[in-house]
């Protein structure tokens, strides 16, 4: 049985991956961490029933997942949170399932430092949704024939989301440049803005938008628009504790959902 914690148990995503752990076959709660609700049992707070795993504060991290046997930390919470709770994690010999967006180019190479000084397994993943890996592979088998066109990423969220653009859209940019050699990105314009051979990236906030992504190629007298949306959260939830269970079979270093997926 595979021993999975999760870090911001109290809030929208943790509370929906602990209601996927509880009904998912071969994997269990082990810990639970947040800020808020310490002591209060997780899975009352999830409301999927008393789980016997009460919230610990997550300064408490490194002791409670050795001493509650976890074997993979699922962390859908905020940059600056993750970028120091994911090495305690990894140096207590836990694998990582990261959610998490937002993060720098010096953030993100602290935790794959971590992972590979420990020795331990870790993916970060702007999207755990199968759909969303799939509009990737896409993107990358399209972008070989439409090179010459316009390229513009277009993404939606919620009016919560701190970060923008998200980090799907990054992810979509940045498959579509290595398959074209490189590409500069323009974030929106305003003014005098001629457009040359960059891929335009824009950010919409608004309402509860769980998470729109269209990329348009444009050429003359024709365009191509390939999309994604999420319906709700589920996808992403689920995703994350099919990752966590796969990755605990892996060896050590870092993954990424196309390794999981087999695309």
């Amino acid at each position: 049985m595979i021993r999975a914690a999760v870090t911001g148990a109290s809030g929208r995503m943790g509370k929906l991956i602990i209601s996927n752990i509880v009904a998912s076959d071969g994997i269990e709660l082990s810990a639970a961490f947040d800020l808020v609700n310490i002591d209060k049992d997780a899975g009352e707070i999830a409301q999927v029933g008393n789980l016997g795993v009460s919230v610990s504060d997550i300064k408490d991290m490194e002791r409670v997942l050795k001493e509650s046997s976890t074997n993979v930390l699922i962390d859908f919470t905020i940059a600056n949170a993750t970028v120091v709770n994911a090495p305690v994690a990894a140096s207590a010999g836990v694998d990582l399932v990261i959610g998490t967006t937002g993060f720098s180019k010096e953030q993100k190479q602290i935790i794959e430092a971590a992972v590979s000084k420990h020795g331990v397994a870790g993916i970060i993943s702007p999207n755990f949704s199968v759909g969303v890996n799939v509009f990737f592979k896409i993107l990358s088998e399209a972008s070989k024939y439409l090179g010459d066109f316009d390229i513009e990423v277009i993404e939606a969220h919620h009016n919560k989301k701190k970060d923008a653009p998200s980090g799907t859209a990054m992810k979509a940019a940045d498959v579509i440049s290595a398959v074209l050699g490189g590409k500069d990105y323009v974030y929106g314009r305003q003014g005098l803005a001629p457009r040359n051979k960059e891929i335009g990236i824009h950010a919409v906030r608004g309402g509860d938008i769980v998470g729109d992504h269209t990329v348009l190629f444009a050429g003359d007298g024709e365009r191509i628009e390939i999309k994604h949306q999420a319906h709700s959260r589920q996808a992403f939830a689920s995703g994350a504790v099919k990752a966590a269970a796969w990755i605990c079979n892996a060896g050590p270093g870092m993954y990424t959902m196309e390794d999981i997926l087999g695309l």
